[in-house]
C-alpha cells in the first residue's frame, strides 16, 4: 500500500509536462493498492505474534521481490519497457539502488514515469523495512529482527533503543541530505525535476540519471563537485551525520572505518588524476575532478558517469575493475563488500605477523578502541570470501550466457555490489539491453542479493532454515 501511495507524485510531472502517463500511474498505483489491501483484509484477524530472526529474513527477502514485481506496472503499463523482464530487471536495479539501466535513450520517456524510476532509488536507498518501521508502528514488535536482517554487516549502530525510533533518524538524516543537494543543484542550473531525480540517486548511493549521458550531460563543474561531495556523504555512515547534527563534529575522526574510507579515497583519487594529468592533455583540475568523480561514483556504488573510464587504458580498466569490489562504509546506502571489512581484515593479517613473531602474546584486533571477538573476524572472513565466491561463479554463468568475460566480470561485479556501470559491453558508455533474457533474470537476482549482503537472501536457501 506503501508502495502505490508512492507511485502517485509522480503525476504531478505529468501534468506540469504534459505527458501521456497519467492513466498508466493510476492503474499501477491502484491495482497495487488493491494488492495489499486485500493482503491486509484476509489477515487481519490474525494474532500478531513476535517477529523472530527467521520470520525477519523472509519479510526482507521477499519483501524486496514482491515490491520489485509490482514496481514494474507503470514501467509495462506505459509502454515504456514493455516486457516483464526488462521492466523487473529496471525496477529491481533501482530498489537495490545499482542503477543498472535496460533503457538505452531515457530522455523519451515520460517525466511521471522517470520520477518513479528514480523514486525506487529513493525507496529502497536506507530500505523498505526500515521505511515501514518509521511510519507502521505495527511493525515495531520483534521489530529489531526486521533491522538486522536489513541492514546485516558487521556494525551496526542502534541510536535509540527502539528500532522505530533509529528507523526514524535515519530517515530524518536522508531526507535532510536529499533536500540540501536538490537545492544546490538548482542553484547550479538544473531544474527541479533534474535536481530531485538526480538527488535521489545521489542520496540512495543509486545512479539513475534523467539524461542519457548522465551527469556529463550538464557540462558544468559546479555540479560535478557538488555530486561528488553527496556521493561521498552518502557512502559515510549515517550514524556520523546524525552524531555531527548534534554537535559531535569529532565522531568522524573518532571512526576507525571513516578515516580508512577518506585516505583510501584521497590517495586512489590523487593517483588517478595526476596519470590522467601526465598522460594526456587534460588539466589538472579537470584531471582531479574526472578522477575524483569516477572513484567516489565506483567505490560509493552510486554509478554516475562524467567520463568513460575504459578509455583512460587498460591498467586504469583493471584498477576500476577492483574498485568495483570494495564497497564505501557500512550503515551507509552504499553496496560492495564495505570499508570496515577490509579494514578488520587488513588488520587482523598484520596481527597475525605479529602474533607468529610473539606466539605467547595475547594481540586482540581492535577498532574504534574496542575489542573485536574472534567471532566477528570470523563472519567478516566468511562474508568476503562468499563475496569472491559468488562474484567468481557469477561471472562464468555470465560468460556462459554470451558475455566475453570482461564483460561477465564487470556486470557481475556491478550488480553484486549495487553500482550500475561495469566493464566492456556492460560499461559506462553503454546499457545492459543486449544482455540476454537469463542473464537479465540472474543479474536482478545478483542485485538483490548484493542489496541484502548474501546471507539474508542466501539463508533461505537452506533446507536447515525451513526446519523446526
Amino acid at each position: 500500500m506503501i508502495e502505490a501511495i508512492l507511485m502517485l507524485p509522480g503525476i504531478a510531472f505529468s501534468i506540469y509536462y504534459a505527458d501521456k502517463d497519467i492513466i498508466a500511474i493510476l492503474i499501477s498505483a491502484g491495482i497495487t493498492l488493491t494488492f495489499g489491501m486485500l493482503m491486509w483484509y484476509f489477515t487481519r484477524s490474525q494474532e500478531f505474534f513476535e517477529i523472530k530472526k527467521r520470520e525477519g529474513y523472509i519479510i526482507v527477502a521477499f519483501g524486496w521481490i514482491t515490491m520489485s514485481v509490482f514496481g514494474t506496472l507503470p514501467f509495462m503499463i506505459d509502454g515504456s519497457i514493455p516486457g516483464f523482464i526488462d521492466a523487473f530487471f529496471e525496477t529491481a536495479s533501482g530498489f537495490t539502488t545499482t542503477g543498472a539501466s535496460v533503457i538505452a535513450n531515457v530522455e523519451v520517456m515520460p517525466h511521471g514515469i522517470l520520477f518513479w524510476r528514480s523514486m525506487t532509488h529513493w525507496i529502497g536507498g536506507m530500505g523498505i523495512i526500515v521505511l515501514s518501521l518509521a511510519i507502521l508502528p505495527m511493525l515495531g514488535i520483534g521489530g529489531m529482527q526486521l533491522y538486522v536482517a536489513e541492514v546485516a554487516g558487521p556494525t551496526k549502530d542502534k541510536l535509540h533503543p527502539r528500532v522505530k525510533e533509529t528507523a526514524k533518524r535515519l530517515w530524518a538524516i536522508y531526507v535532510l541530505l536529499t533536500l540540501a543537494e536538490t537545492f544546490l543543484l538548482m542553484f547550479g542550473g538544473m531544474n527541479f525535476f533534474d535536481s530531485i531525480c538526480h538527488s535521489f540517486g545521489t542520496i540512495a548511493t543509486g545512479g539513475f540519471s534523467t539524461k542519457n549521458a548522465s551527469v556529463a550531460h550538464f557540462q558544468s563543474a559546479y555540479i560535478d563537485y557538488i555530486i561528488i561531495l553527496f556521493m561521498f556523504l552518502s557512502g559515510t555512515n549515517f550514524s556520523l551525520h546524525y552524531f555531527a547534527l548534534h554537535g559531535k563534529i569529532k565522531s568522524y575522526w573518532e571512526d576507525e572505518e571513516f578515516k580508512f574510507y577518506f585516505f583510501f579515497v584521497l590517495i586512489v583519487v590523487f593517483s588517478i588524476g595526476f596519470y590522467l594529468n601526465f598522460s594526456s592533455s587534460i588539466g589538472l583540475e579537470e584531471s582531479l575532478r574526472k578522477s575524483a568523480f569516477s572513484v567516489i561514483s565506483i567505490l560509493s556504488s552510486t554509478g554516475f558517469v562524467t567520463s568513460d573510464y575504459e578509455l583512460w587504458g587498460y591498467f586504469m580498466g583493471m584498477i576500476f575493475l577492483v574498485l568495483l569490489l570494495i564497497g564505501a562504509c557500512a550503515g551507509s546506502t552504499s553496496g560492495g563488500i564495505k570499508m570496515v571489512r577490509h579494514y578488520l581484515l587488513l588488520k587482523n593479517s598484520f596481527y597475525e605477523l605479529k602474533r607468529l613473531i610473539h606466539p605467547n602474546a595475547i594481540i586482540p584486533v581492535r577498532y574504534n578502541k574496542k575489542a573485536v571477538t574472534p567471532d566477528i573476524i570470523s563472519k567478516v572472513s566468511a562474508f568476503t570470501l562468499l563475496y569472491f565466491l559468488v562474484f567468481a561463479i557469477g561471472s562464468v554463468i555470465m560468460a556462459i550466457s554470451g558475455l566475453e568475460l570482461s564483460s561477465a566480470m564487470g556486470s557481475v561485479a556491478a550488480c553484486l555490489g549495487n553500482i550500475g556501470p561495469g566493464l566492456g559491453s556492460t560499461g559506462p558508455a553503454t546499457t545492459f539491453a543486449n544482455v540476454s533474457d537469463f542473464g537479465k533474470v540472474f543479474l536482478s537476482f545478483i542485485m538483490i542479493l548484493g542489496r541484502l549482503e548474501l546471507f539474508t537472501m542466501l539463508i533461505i536457501f537452506s533446507p536447515s532454515f525451513w526446519r523446526k
